[in-house]
């Protein structure tokens, strides 16, 4: 069982890998749905102990992507396997938000050759562009022929318990030819849901609002700093991490 845990800042790096997670989604502005991270965070990432998965997404709003955004994302895969990192996350819709086959299969190939240049795969994970698409099992199937690891879903809603049937079916049709990764919403109140339906792999922020620093406000004031933001919380990706080893004590 594996235990995601998407960070966009050092300090949640740090908390994700204290409290135990199996492997990282690296992004930036988690409050923007995440955004292709830093080059410098990247390269702090390179080191961890666990394995590191680069969110590839040039810019917030929707997944259809011009020429020249394509090919940024095309570079973006090109420095993620440059680093070191085990994988990228990906996505792009067409304009009735199914998914932009021919531009994923060209960026599928593209990584491929990047993980052959440097001696080792990239995993290929499907970002959340899938929970757009009108037809969640055809969007499966679109995934599994463009070859793709794993997709990250909430199965079609908003949060994904409230999709847990959907996800269900998706892990059953999947049948092993791909990894369904349930994301959003995600915590240690819910998880075990999830695994009593089969599914191993989970993604979650463990987020938590820190407080507001009091010798902020001329920050605030100014628009240097957010009025509220969520941080990585060590405490919640322990009592997660709990559940997954309950589990699989349980089913030993």
């Amino acid at each position: 069982m594996t235990l995601e845990i998407c960070v966009d800042d050092i300090a949640g790096v740090d908390s994700a890998v204290l409290g135990g997670a199996d492997r990282l989604e690296l992004c930036s502005a988690l409050s923007l749905g995440g955004l292709t991270p830093a080059p410098s965070l990247i390269a702090t990432a390179r080191g961890l102990p666990i394995p590191v998965h680069m969110l590839v997404r040039p810019r917030e709003g929707g997944f259809r992507y011009t020429p020249p955004e394509a090919a940024m994302i095309a570079a973006d895969i090109a420095a993620a396997a440059q680093a070191g990192l085990a994988g990228v996350v990906i996505g792009a819709s067409a304009s009735d938000h199914t998914l932009d086959a021919p531009l994923l299969a060209h960026l599928v190939d593209h990584a491929r050759t990047c993980g052959a240049d440097r001696g080792a795969p990239l995993s290929l994970t499907l970002h959340r562009a899938f929970d757009l698409c009108p037809d969640l099992p055809a969007a499966l199937e679109t995934a599994i022929a463009l070859g793709f690891d794993r997709i990250l879903t909430s199965g079609g809603a908003i949060k994904a318990i409230d999709a847990l049937p959907m996800l269900a079916t998706l892990h059953r049709a999947a049948a092993g030819r791909i990894v369904i990764l349930p994301g959003s919403g995600i915590d240690a109140g819910n998880a075990t849901r999830f695994l009593d339906a089969g599914l191993r792999e989970l993604h979650a922020s463990c987020g938590a609002a820190p407080p507001l620093a009091a010798d902020d406000a001329l920050e605030r004031e100014f628009g240097f700093a957010a009025t509220s933001r969520r941080a990585t919380d060590v405490d919640r990706v322990r009592d997660l991490k709990l559940v997954f080893d309950r589990f699989a004590r349980q089913a030993a």
